[in-house]
């Protein structure tokens, strides 16, 4: 059975960081792409950032420059660390694995969330 847990959500100030960890579990994680998605209240869940098995990246265009996508395979983890955050930022962050190595299609298991909130 697969499992990923986030952790590392949180209150923060406008300008500050969070790192966002996803740990998995039941599944050969370095094989398989994991992403980072967001569900602001009243808002469809949105795409944050993808990392393939090979470790190639992508972003949405709002978060580019800011929060960065990493994955430690020895760990079976992937992060998401974001800077310079804004309160638009403010979402539940959704780990999410996909079916192949590739970003492609929808996930096929989500972790539980784990709330962000920017403000002062």
């Amino acid at each position: 059975q697969v499992q990923l847990v986030e952790s590392g959500g949180g209150l923060v100030q406008p300008g500050g960081s969070l790192r966002l960890s996803c740990a998995a579990s039941g599944t050969m994680f370095r094989i398989y792409a994991m992403g980072w998605y967001r569900q602001a209240p009243g808002k469809q869940r949105e795409l944050v950032a993808t990392i393939n098995s090979g470790e190639s990246t992508n972003y949405a265009v709002s978060v580019q420059g800011r929060f960065t996508i990493a994955r430690d395979n020895t760990k079976n983890t992937v992060y998401l660390q974001m800077n310079s955050l804004k309160p638009e930022d403010t979402a539940v962050y959704y780990c999410a694995k996909y079916f192949s190595g590739s970003a492609d299609g929808v996930p096929d298991y989500w972790g539980q969330g784990t709330q962000v909130t920017v403000s002062s």
